[in-house]
């Protein structure tokens, strides 16, 4: 049973009828604290004292603020995305004196992936003296060095493989040995299980052509999205990432991300600011902001699609994420302080700059919220002259910031003209679950049990789902295949 709410015009009664809670807290006079103003009156009572009413009011006040702040960040970039301005500034050039490019191929254990990559490659609209692919073969265990060399002789002096059988283990690590090999001013990177688009590598390189473009990045769209309920709600996610989030970013001047595949990358940026990082598990989003903080650009193309393969069980899927959280939050504890304090970049893109460090954080963060509304339903008893405090900040932190995230993906699913996919809109929640819970525990591992051993990297490889061809090598696919027809 609820307090009556009180009229802001109007003083509250006397003494006002206790908000019951548990038979416990009925039993027993509870401490108050009262805070007035006037035209308005606030009271905060609980039977474990004040300090503990405050503090979970603060706390509550807290993470209400946090995630409106969010909302309001996902709404405005959909708007802006569905209604402002698009830029698009490198998108006209079709024709000019394309720069010479390597091209790396990430591949560990690739065997199911690694050739309708490569074959693919070889069919893309870029000069052919102008581009060499290096299939960057990292301690591999299984036929992937047998399959790389039977394509290398299909296509001679086209690709040059690069076998690294020892070293440290991780993606930029191997990155970083087969950098030091490049002749060509530029790199672009893929993983394996990626399908390049014809026209790919000529719109990734158009963004070069401006001497202040440190890195480019391209639009991943899933091509296994028909396989379950969950590559369908993985669909939808990259819809709105990309096209919304990534696009309007790129539209506002703001900070669009390189993502470490379907990305360039200008060497002589690359070097300025430390060359690759072993470090850390996100090396993406570490070059993001160091290419930022070192006064690089980073392009976003949302015309430059590529196809790659996204997980088909949730077992997969959470490990994925948890990795994804890990490394970003290294690169949020490195990188935070620089964004927001760099004086070279606009007050619009330190702030968001600082926000997408800080994404994979609100999963904790609302989870916490939830448990924080629990206790102060059962503990704290809230008299104010506005809607009750703990239902509008349920409503607040669960309700609209997760709907502004959904709105981005109907808006997506708009702008891609095919609006059947918004019917799965609803079981977004599934997955909205399963991320929280795994990027929660991922912050946990990385806050409280790292910190009581020693902390060590650690790659999770995401499965794949291709079989490897029983047939020889030479029977791939052809070149420019698409990629509905990839076995």
């Amino acid at each position: 049973m609820s307090r009556p709410l009180n009229s802001p015009f109007q003083p509250l009664p006397a003494a006002p009828r206790r908000h019951p809670r548990l038979c416990l807290l009925a039993l027993a006079p509870a401490p108050t604290v009262a805070s007035a103003a006037p035209g308005w009156q606030l009271e905060v009572d609980s039977l474990l004292g004040p300090a503990w009413a405050w503090s979970l009011l603060a706390l509550m006040a807290t993470i209400v603020a946090l995630m409106a702040v969010y909302t309001v960040r996902h709404y405005g970039f959909t708007l802006n995305r569905m209604f402002g301005r698009q830029r698009h500034p490198y998108a006209s050039l079709v024709s000019a004196d394309w720069p010479r490019v390597t091209i790396f191929v990430a591949a560990h254990n690739e065997e199911a992936v690694i050739e309708d990559c490569l074959v693919n490659l070889m069919g893309v609209d870029y000069p052919q003296d102008r581009m060499i692919v290096v299939p960057v073969n990292d301690r591999s265990k299984d036929r992937t060095r047998e399959i790389i060399d039977t394509v290398v002789e299909r296509y001679p002096g086209r690709i040059r493989p690069f076998h690294r059988t020892d070293g440290k283990p991780g993606k930029a690590a191997a990155l970083k040995d087969a950098t030091e090999t490049v002749d060509t001013d530029f790199i672009i990177v893929f993983d394996a299980d990626y399908l390049p688009s014809k026209g790919l590598i000529r719109r990734l390189m158009a963004p070069f052509f401006d001497p202040e473009v440190g890195a480019v990045m391209g639009r991943v769209v899933p091509q296994n999205c028909g396989a379950n309920l969950l590559t369908r709600l993985l669909d939808l996610e990259r819809s709105g990432g990309y096209q919304v989030d990534q696009q309007a970013r790129m539209n506002l001047g703001l900070v669009p991300q390189y993502g470490g595949t379907v990305g360039g990358i200008r060497i002589a940026a690359l070097h300025s600011v430390g060359g690759w990082h072993d470090d850390v598990l996100a090396e993406d989003t570490d070059l993001t902001y160091r290419l930022l903080l070192g006064g690089w650009k980073t392009i976003y193309q949302n015309r430059a699609e590529c196809y790659e393969e996204v997980p088909q069980s949730w077992a997969v899927r959470t490990r994925q994420i948890k990795r994804w959280a890990k490394g970003h939050n290294q690169a949020m504890w490195r990188h935070t302080v620089g964004c927001l304090t760099q004086p070279d970049l606009s007050w619009r893109e330190r702030i968001d700059g600082a926000l997408l460090l800080g994404v994979y954080l609100m999963a904790p963060v609302l989870l916490l919220g939830w448990l924080v509304s629990l206790l102060m339903y059962f503990t704290v008893s809230v008299a104010w002259s506005a809607p009750a405090l703990v239902v509008l900040a349920f409503m607040t932190h669960g309700a609209l910031g997760n709907f502004a995230a959904f709105y981005e993906i109907a808006a997506a699913t708009h702008m891609d003209r095919s609006g059947n996919r918004v019917r799965l809109l609803a079981f977004n929640w599934l997955g909205f679950i399963v991320s929280a819970m795994a990027i929660s525990r991922g912050v946990l591992e990385q806050v409280v049990l790292d910190r009581l051993g020693t902390p060590q990297l650690k790659w999770d490889k995401t499965a794949r789902y291709r079989s490897a061809p029983a047939r020889t090598p030479g029977a791939a696919a052809q070149p420019g295949t698409p990629p509905g027809a990839q076995p």
